[in-house]
């Protein structure tokens, strides 16, 4: 905030403890400018929300002789021109480097490529390069709110795989919902790249999309909503299973959310070996012999639900070992966790709210995972995507299959070591350094 105050700088003090009192922390304040009429002061501070931050903003101008001429946050002030940009690899200081990295020399390389076109990864930037692609349909946990408003998002994936595994990724946002429409033009710009990542499309129109395009290109389309999802939650789950002494064919799991995650979800943990394993989505349990579900979900309960169980999601509860939440706010209450399996896990993963309040589900349950920063065990995307990508690109390979998801998996929960393993560490940090390179070699097998 940068406030206008009365020439006496006790008011800093009295601003300084009128933020601490509302429940701000204060991390720097300078007087920019100092005169007879007025000092100017700069204050940065740390609010819990945007709503927290504007109550400070309001306390602040509570404070006799202040007045709040401006404010700015740092989230909005990180993305000013974007976050990510082009970078060239090769000097262009004088015409000797013009001449071989534009023309004349780059005509040799593209009439190399064309007689030789297995050796375009090779020789261009397709060989580490991947789309991040969106309709904007499913943006985190906003919504359809389009590929403008995405566009942020997958910026920040595109820097993700620059960071986590040294991929050059590109944000495209395309401004249709139509599937023929996204396929075709995913296919129209596949040639430029080595790997497509299919981002924040609704179901079930992504499950259409992505297996067209599996059959169409040569290059692996990977939907990082499902499977990026599925890898890291069954690897969260194998070491979660590892704390309370239970095998992964041994337990019975409830899903809640029949959506693209929980439904990749489901599909990885029958590969896995769970034998038992009940989906419910805002209606209850679904069952293969109930004649109302759509096609999508009567699929998904063909596979599942082998004892017909029926009735919404505390019955189906009951005695379960493992709660997989990919649904909605509040969907659980926490007093139903005692009606589960002694050693109850927990994976409350709705964002940003969870289905459960972690803290709250840590009262009764053995092990709590849930996909926020602020509480132990977070289950996050970053842990599985750019390592499967760069296995991938490494390997020149042309599709992911569910083995490589498998593997991609176990080497998660294998970087967690026996004597770190506890509840409240079954999962590694986004920022350990084994993972990405674990899950590339898994990857290339």
């Amino acid at each position: 905030m940068r406030l206008h105050t009365a020439p006496d700088h006790g008011v800093v003090g009295a601003v300084a403890t009128a933020i601490s009192t509302a429940g701000g922390i204060v991390t720097a304040i300078d007087v920019a400018e100092s005169s007879h009429e007025r000092l100017v002061v700069d204050v940065t501070c740390s609010a819990g929300d945007a709503d927290h931050a504007q109550e400070l903003q309001d306390v602040a101008a509570t404070v006799p002789g202040v007045e709040v001429y401006r404010t700015s946050d740092r989230v909005f002030l990180l993305h000013i021109g974007g976050k990510i940009e082009v970078g060239s690899k090769v000097p262009l200081k004088n015409r000797d480097d013009l001449s071989m990295a534009y023309t004349p020399g780059v005509g040799r390389v593209s009439m190399a490529l064309y007689e030789n076109p297995d050796d375009v990864r090779r020789l261009t930037i397709k060989g580490n390069s991947v789309a991040v692609v969106t309709d904007g349909s499913a943006v985190l946990g906003l919504g359809n709110i389009g590929p403008g408003a995405a566009l942020p998002v997958m910026e920040g994936k595109a820097a993700l795989f620059k960071r986590f595994a040294d991929i050059d990724a590109w944000p495209i946002c395309l401004d249709t919902q139509d599937t023929d429409e996204i396929v075709r033009a995913v296919e129209l710009i596949a040639p430029g790249f080595g790997g497509i990542n299919l981002e924040d499309i609704a179901a079930p129109r992504c499950f259409e999309i992505e297996r067209r395009l599996r059959e169409s290109l040569d290059i692996p389309v990977f939907h990082d909503d499902q499977h990026g999802t599925a890898i890291v939650v069954l690897a969260a789950l194998t070491n979660a299973l590892r704390v309370v002494g239970k095998q992964l064919d041994q337990a019975r799991v409830v899903v809640a959310g029949a959506g693209a995650a929980g439904t990749a979800i489901v599909t990885l943990m029958l590969a896995a070996g769970v034998g038992d394993v009940v989906v419910c989505d805002k209606d209850g349990a679904l069952s293969a012999d109930d004649d109302t579900l759509s096609p999508a979900m009567a699929e998904l309960a063909s596979r599942t639900n082998r004892e017909r169980r029926r009735g919404d999601l505390h019955t189906v509860l009951h005695g379960a070992d493992v709660f997989i939440g990919v649904s909605a706010p509040g969907v659980l209450q926490a007093e139903w966790i005692p009606d589960m399996a002694d050693d109850a896990v927990v994976f409350a993963l709705a964002n940003p709210d969870p289905e459960v309040d972690p803290a709250e589900a840590s009262k009764y349950a053995a092990v709590v995972a849930s996909g926020r920063s602020d509480y132990p065990n977070q289950i996050n995307n970053v842990l599985a995507f750019p390592g499967v990508f760069r296995g991938l690109l490494d390997a020149r390979a042309s599709n992911v299959t569910i083995e490589m998801m498998l593997r991609a998996a176990e080497a998660i929960a294998h970087v967690v070591h026996d004597d770190e393993l506890n509840p409240s560490f079954i999962i590694p940090t986004v920022f350990h350094p084994d993972v990405p390179g674990a899950v590339a070699s898994a990857i290339k097998g």
